[in-house]
Order: C-alpha cells, then structure tokens, then sequence
C-alpha cells in the first residue's frame, strides 16, 4: 500500500491535533492556577533546592517547561529572580516536563483513551459556556485533554505501516547502523524537530509514535530524547534576543545545563540504556530492546532519569554555572537599561493570564522610571551653573519622550493581550493597568512642564526669596514621600492587600500648602516681597506639583482597588 500525499496531511494534521489540545489545557491550567503560580515565583529565595521544587511544580501545573522558562526568563529581566535562582527554577522545569512523557506512556499507550475523548468533550464543551471563569477554564482543561489523546490517537494511526512501507524501514534502517554516528544523527534529528515544532512534549509524543510503529529502535528514540532537551532551550533563547543581560545569561544556563547533561548520558550511553532496560524487565515491562511494547515506558523513564540525574549532578555547581555564563554573555560597560522597556519586549507568554503579570511588572519599572524624572527635576531646581542646567533639562526632555513611547508600547500590549482569552478578573486588571500606566504617564508630564517652568525661570534670571525656595522644597519632600510609598506598593508583588492611608494624608497635606501658599502669595506681590514674573514661576510650580500629587494619590488607589478585587472576587 502507497504512502501518498493524504496520509502525509493526515499525519500533520494529527500532530496539529495533538499541539492544539496541548496548548489549550496548558494554557486552560495556567489560568485556573494564576494567582497561585504568581505567589510561588514572587516567593522564590536563594535556596536552590526550593528553586528546583518550584521549577518542577509549575512545570508539572502548566504542562509546559518552555512557558515556565520564558517565565523565569522574564522575571530575571526584571530583577525579580536572581541568575542563581532563576537556574534552579530552570533545572526544575527539565524535571517538571518528563510528567507529559510518562502520560502520553502509561495512559495513551495503554489505554484507548480515544473511547472516552468524545465523552470528556461532552462534559467540557458546556462548562466553556459558564459565566465563572474558573468553571469555564476548567471545560477548556477537560477539552483539551481530550484534544491531546484524539490526536495522538490519530497519530499512531496516520504513521505509516512498516508492513505496508517496507521502503521507510530501509530508509531509516540506512542511519541506524554506523554505530555512534547514528546516535548522533538521531540526537541532531530530535534537537532539529524540537526547534521546528516549539514543543518538546510533541517531538517526544513524535518518538513514542515512531517506536510504538517499529520505525526506530530504543537506542535510537533515546537519542532522539537526549535531542529534545537541547532543542527545548532555543524557546527560552529566542525569548531573551531582546531582554537585558542577565535573562541572556539566564537563558544560556538553561542550554549550558542541557548540553553538559546530554554530553555525560553519550559518554556513558550503552550502560545508562542496558540499566532502563533493567529496570523494565524488573517491573514486569519486557525488554524495550525486544519488546516494542516495553518502548513507550521505557523512554519515559530515560527521560526521568536523564533530568533528576543531570540536576543530582549540576545542583552543587550553581555558583559556577553562574560565573561561566557571566564570563560568557558580557554587557558592555556603558549598558543603560535605565529607560526603554525592560520586561514585555521578551514577548508574549503563553497565556493571556500571565501575560497580565508580565505588563503589571513593566508598569511597576515604569514607575521607577518617573520617579527618576523627579529626582532629575529636583537636581534642576538646586543646579546654578546654566550650561549644566541645559543639559539635565534636555535630559528630562528626551525621557519624557521615551515614557510617552513606553506608555503606548503598554497599551498595545494589554489591549492585543484583551483580544486573548481572559478571566473576568483578568479584563478587569487590565483596564486598572491602562488606567496606572496612564496616570504614571501624566506624572513623567509633570515633571517635564516642571523642568520647562525652571529653565524660563535660569534663562530670565528670575530669583527665588529663600521662603519661596523654601515652600517648593516642603512640597517635593511630600512628593518625595508619596512617589516612595506608590513605587513600594507598585513593586510588592507578595502581599494581598495594601494601606494607602499614609498616602491620602500627605496628598492633604500637599492640597493645603498649595492653598497657603497661594493665599501668602498673593500678600507678599502685594508688599514687593519679590517681582510679578518670580511669583508667575511659583505659582506655577506650585499648582504642577498639586497635579503631579492628584496623578500619584490616582495610581496608589487604582492599585489598592485592583488588588482590594483581587481578594474579593470569586471568579478566578
């Protein structure tokens, strides 16, 4: 029987069944787990051993070691992970992916789950509908599961017969006896489908399929795996390109990680394969080198033993690995990672969800960038030498544009993540970060018409009465205070709840000396205390800091609001 172009679309259309399901109760999990996975990344410590733990668990919950490593890789971009830590999360996440290999062998080998995907779709299909998100996410869970097993159902069907297609046994046969050439190919063969697909779990449902349908051997197919987990890093290096240093550092950890552990396993490869052969025949499997049927449980148990051994092995060494990626992915010296954004330019992250936190941490880096225009403005008002002066106010100048680019980078990225499949509780986050950015924006404004006032104010050599200089120094030091107490807020990402009462106090305090001093103005223009264009420039200054004020006290309360419903509600 010919193998023609159909069954060809078939086998791809089978894999893209396969994919699809996979993405979707990944991406399903993430969301009914959100909350839960954020809490435990922001919890991370030095520890590597609870960085290993973490790495596993949320690998295992999300079903996807390249989501969490793009994860890591963008917390590391963000200064929320160290590079130490963030290779233990990594290591554990090469662990938490061997869950898929031992599903796919014990259930879709075993059992013919295809009999109950319909079934499992008639239970998910209505819960998609359910007006509570967690509901719904947990239809799409069951769906795709379903979607997954139908495809590798499929698969195993679509794969040529090696009965009917003796041909592609001789083909293959032709790279499987030039002894360690052919593990060689075959590694290469699994590393170069990996990187194609995007999708370690897919090359390795691919291997069972072929090994299930005699295509290949044992030794073979665990070469192929030995591949996989190369292949399975291009993901997080590709997510790095545009990141800072550090998550490029990161990423090349998590290769220098796999590749040292593939190296190892060739080096010993025929005693590692004859002891998971042990194994097997132990546990009443067979031989994988006799029995076909031993094969699916076999490679799953490589596959284990391949990432519980490597991070045995590599966990000790952490500081070095450390210290050899630094040396390896230098920054250049004069790097400034000061303004431009600094964590969504990774990319999108597999799920709206956590897309959500990935603009929620350049938003809080946003933050931290308009406070430093303050602290620019209040240089500003203390420099003398004009030509010093110029230059920080084109200095504010140029930052100001950068924040108005970086606030429009923010909004499309939330309104392209909107367009994505979202929890009530995740739309409504969106529009209270829209409504943050916005007004952290407006402030960068206010600091960039301050820097605008003080500069007319050093070129018509207008002077200020020590109480003028006085009363603007009382206000910045509230400001001061409050943009402290927001960025705080902003950059907290462990506790629940927040307190903002401290930050109302000062912003009253701020509306009453705006009064006073107005009032007190208007008295000393009156008795010639200081000429008409100086109290122009005070009174200005004085009403943009009461704005910048209103703009801050907006962001901590669309903060404390969004987490206050966070608490609240009962649809994540």
């Amino acid at each position: 029987m010919e193998y023609g172009i159909l069954d060809f679309l078939t086998l791809i259309g089978s894999l893209v069944l396969f994919l699809f399901g996979m993405k979707l109760m990944s991406e399903a999990l993430q969301k009914v787990a959100g909350d839960k996975l954020r809490k435990i990344l922001a919890a991370m410590t030095s520890n590597r051993v609870f960085g290993v733990l973490t790495g596993v668990l949320i690998t295992a919950i999300i079903q996807s070691s390249s989501a969490t490593t793009v994860m890591v890789i963008s917390f590391v971009n963000a200064g929320l992970l160290s590079l130490v830590e963030s290779i233990g999360v990594i290591m554990g996440a090469n662990i938490g992916t061997t869950i898929t290999a031992w599903i796919i062998s014990l259930i879709g080998f075993k059992v013919k789950i295809s009999v109950f995907a319909l079934p499992l779709i008639g239970v998910g299909f209505p819960l998609i509908f359910s007006k509570k998100s967690s509901r719904k996410s947990w239809g799409e869970v069951i769906m795709g599961f379903a979607l997954l097993f139908m495809g590798l159902d499929l698969l195993k069907g679509s794969v040529p017969d090696i009965n009917s297609n003796p041909q592609i046994l001789d083909f293959l046969q032709s790279y499987t006896d030039l002894g360690f050439i052919s593990i060689l190919i075959f590694l290469t063969i699994g590393t170069l489908l990996t990187v194609l697909i995007q999708s370690s779990s897919a090359t390795m449902a691919l291997t069972l399929v072929m090994c299930y349908n005699g295509w290949i051997s044992f030794d073979m197919a665990a070469a192929m795996i030995l591949g996989e987990n190369i292949g399975t890093t291009i993901t997080a290096n590709i997510a790095a390109m545009v990141a800072n240093k550090s998550a490029k550092r990161a990423a090349m950890a998590h290769l220098l990680f796999n590749v040292f552990g593939v190296i190892w396993v060739l080096l010993l490869y025929r005693p590692v394969l004859n002891l998971i052969a042990g194994i097997t025949e132990e546990v009443g499997q067979g031989s994988p080198f006799t029995n076909v049927m031993a094969i699916p449980v076999a490679l799953a148990l490589f596959h284990t033993f391949f990432n519980i051994t490597n991070v045995l092995l590599q966990i000790w060494f952490v500081k070095f690995i450390e210290n050899f990626v630094t040396k390896i992915v230098r920054g250049r010296k004069d790097e400034e990672e000061e303004f431009g954004l600094k964590f969504i330019q990774t990319g999108m992250l597999s799920t709206s969800e956590m897309s959500i936190l990935q603009a929620r941490r350049e938003i809080a880096e946003y933050g931290k960038k308009s406070f430093k225009m303050f602290e620019q403005v209040k240089k500003l008002f203390a420099e003398t030498d004009d030509k010093k002066a110029k230059k920080l106010g084109e200095k504010i100048s140029n930052n100001e544009l950068v924040m108005d680019d970086i606030e429009a980078d923010i909004a499309n990225y939330l309104t392209n993540v909107s367009e994505g499949e979202l929890s009530i509780s995740g739309a409504r986050r969106i529009r209270t970060l829209l409504k943050i950015s916005d007004n952290i924006e407006s402030v960068a404004d206010g600091s960039f018409n301050l820097s605008r006032v003080l500069l007319r104010k050093q070129r018509k050599k207008i002077w200020f009465t020590p109480e003028q200089r006085s009363n603007i120094q009382k206000l910045f030091a509230l400001l001061d205070r409050n943009f402290q107490l927001t960025i705080d807020f902003l950059g907290d990402f462990n506790s629940d709840k927040i307190n903002i009462d401290e930050i109302i106090e000062i912003e009253s305090k701020i509306n009453d000396l705006r009064t006073q001093f107005k009032k007190q103005n208007k008295k000393d223009l009156l008795n010639n205390k200081y000429t008409y264009n100086s109290s122009v420039v005070y009174i200005d200054m004085i009403t943009i800091c009461e704005i910048i004020g209103d703009h801050i006290i907006n962001v901590a309360e669309a903060f404390k609001y969004q987490k206050d419903e966070i608490i609240s509600s009962h649809d994540d």
